[in-house]
C-alpha cells in the first residue's frame, strides 16, 4: 500500500509530540504522545488495535453491503458489532452515510485504547485529518485548506479543559475526503470524533461556492454537539464557537 504524503503533520512541534505511524491496509495513522508519556509498547497496542477494529468492521461491512455503500442513514442489523452501531447512530444525527465517520472513529478508539492502558499527558492521534486529542496545555491546530489563500493562515487554538475532544476536516477541493460540496476546509469539533467527522462530510456537502459559507455556518447553530466550526471556500473563511482563531504569521 502506497500512503499520501501528509506534510501537514509536521505542523505538530516533534519537541511537544513523540510521534510514530501505524498502518494497516487503507488506514495510515499518526500518533503524537508527549516525550515524559511515551513508551515503546504503544506503538504494539496501537497497531493491534487499528488491526481489530478495521478487521472487525470489514467482516461486517462484508454481510451489510448496504451500511458500507448508503450515503445517507442506515441501520445496522441486529448483530452488529459496537463500532457499526456506534458510526450509524453518528450517521443518522448528521445526516450522511455510516462510514462517512470511519476515520474519526478509528482516531477515538485507538487513542481511548492508548488512555485506558497507559499514563499519558498528552496525545494526539491524527487519521487522514481527523484528530483526537488530550492535552496538558493549550495547542493551536493549523488549518490546511487546499489552493485556498487562507490554507496554513489560521489555527484554531484548543485549551486543555477541552479535551479529550474530536476535531475533524473534511474538504471537496483536496485530500482523499469524500465531498459533493467545494469547500477548501471545514473543521468540526465534537466531544465525540466520529461525530466530528459525520459533520464535517455533512456541512462540507453544503458548501457549493464561497457565498454560501455564511448560511452554510448559521446552520451549523442547529447542533448542540458541534462545538465549534470553521468554514473556508476560496476566499471566504467562517467560524464560530468556543475555540479563538489565532491568525498565524
Amino acid at each position: 500500500m502506497l500512503f499520501e504524503p501528509k506534510t501537514y503533520r509536521n505542523s505538530f512541534s516533534s519537541e511537544r509530540f513523540q510521534s510514530f505511524v501505524i498502518t494497516y491496509k487503507e488506514a495510515d495513522l499518526w500518533i503524537g504522545i508527549d516525550p515524559d508519556s511515551y513508551k515503546e509498547e504503544m506503538v504494539e497496542l496501537a497497531s493491534e488495535k487499528l488491526k481489530e477494529i478495521s478487521d472487525e468492521l470489514e467482516q461486517y461491512m462484508a454481510k451489510d453491503s448496504f451500511f458500507k455503500k448508503s450515503l445517507k442513514p442506515c441501520p445496522v442489523q441486529e448483530n452488529a458489532p459496537e463500532i457499526a452501531k456506534v458510526m450509524a447512530a453518528v450517521a443518522e444525527k448528521a445526516g450522511v452515510g455510516p462510514t462517512a465517520a470511519v476515520a474519526g472513529m478509528f482516531s477515538e478508539l485507538i487513542g481511548q485504547a492508548l488512555l485506558k492502558n497507559f499514563s499519558i499527558n498528552e496525545l494526539v492521534v491524527e487519521n487522514g485529518g481527523d484528530c483526537y486529542l488530550k492535552l496538558q496545555k493549550s495547542l493551536v491546530m493549523t488549518i490546511f485548506a487546499g489552493e485556498s489563500p487562507l490554507s496554513g493562515m489560521a489555527g484554531l487554538e484548543i485549551l486543555p479543559e477541552q479535551t479529550p475532544l474530536g476535531i475533524c476536516t473534511s474538504a471537496g477541493t483536496s485530500g482523499t475526503s469524500r465531498s459533493f460540496g467545494k469547500a477548501d476546509a471545514v473543521m468540526i469539533a465534537c466531544k465525540e470524533t466520529a461525530l466530528a467527522d459525520a459533520f464535517a462530510t455533512s456541512i462540507g456537502n453544503l458548501i457549493k461556492k464561497p457565498t454560501d459559507v455564511e448560511k452554510v455556518l448559521k446552520r451549523t447553530e442547529r447542533f448542540e454537539e458541534i462545538i465549534s466550526a470553521v468554514l473556508i471556500c476560496e476566499d471566504q473563511i467562517g467560524i464560530r464557537g468556543e475555540f479563538e482563531l489565532n491568525i498565524l504569521g
